[in-house]
């Protein structure tokens, strides 16, 4: 962003220290452009927690991050999971809680920049889209905004992935979290991972058993900030 430098023919108020409109333009002008923000969308990594560090027991099957996804291409040249700060250690106490009952999470994605959100809307049908099981990139994603996981159980006894009522990113009835047919092992599952994270504030996606919101998800900016071009 090109911000236009200060001229000697500022309006008196401001030169005495009273900000004008044209002042409080200017600093915000300036306040986006040391944002890394364009066009409301951030390109900066600040807050977002790489979950491997924070807990590298945690498991990833991150699916964009191989051909084994809806669009059969690897979307995410290098497979890493970042979720903001508030979010990503609420998910830390939903593992704590499963390891009691016997499980743990499994992640699928995470944050998304925003161009994936792009890809991913390319790639579904027109019908995929009527149907919300992909997010408009105009209106961006939550996981845009580093508040939304997608994610399945683990049976930490049979050490496999626990049965749920569909597989990862099936557009289909069977995947809404109020359907009711089913095995009735997976419907438990499903009911045991979405109690689990709403005890801490988490709110599932009616078409999509796996993913789910943390609260005050739309307070944060979407952000196109890519971990494959860093230095790690």
């Amino acid at each position: 962003m090109i911000v236009p430098r200060a001229l000697g023919g500022l309006p008196a108020a401001s030169r005495a220290g009273t900000p004008t409109l044209f002042g409080r333009i200017l600093g915000l002008l300036i306040l986006l452009a040391n944002s890394g923000c364009h066009d409301g969308i951030r390109s900066s990594r600040e807050d977002l927690l790489d979950l491997s560090i924070l807990q590298p027991a945690l498991r990833l099957d991150l699916r964009y991050a191989t051909a084994n996804n809806f669009t059969g291409h690897i979307l995410y040249p290098s497979p890493r999971a970042f979720l903001l700060a508030p979010t990503a250690h609420a998910l830390l106490s939903v593992e704590e809680d499963l390891k009691r009952q016997g499980y743990g999470l499994l992640i699928y994605d995470a944050y998304r920049p925003q161009r994936i959100t792009q890809a991913l809307f390319d790639s579904a049908t027109p019908q995929q889209r009527r149907e919300g099981y992909v997010a408009d990139p105009s209106k961006g994603s939550r996981h845009n905004r580093g508040c939304a996981v997608d994610l399945g159980l683990w049976d930490l006894q049979q050490q496999q992935v626990s049965l749920m009522p569909t597989g990862f990113d099936e557009f289909s009835e069977r995947a809404h979290s109020d359907a009711s047919k089913g095995p009735t092992e997976a419907l438990l599952n499903r009911e045991r991972l979405r109690s689990a994270m709403a005890k801490e504030g988490f709110k599932e996606l009616p078409n999509e058993w796996w993913h789910f919101d943390d609260r005050d998800c739309d307070s944060h900016p979407i952000r196109d900030w890519v971990w494959w071009d860093q230095t790690p």
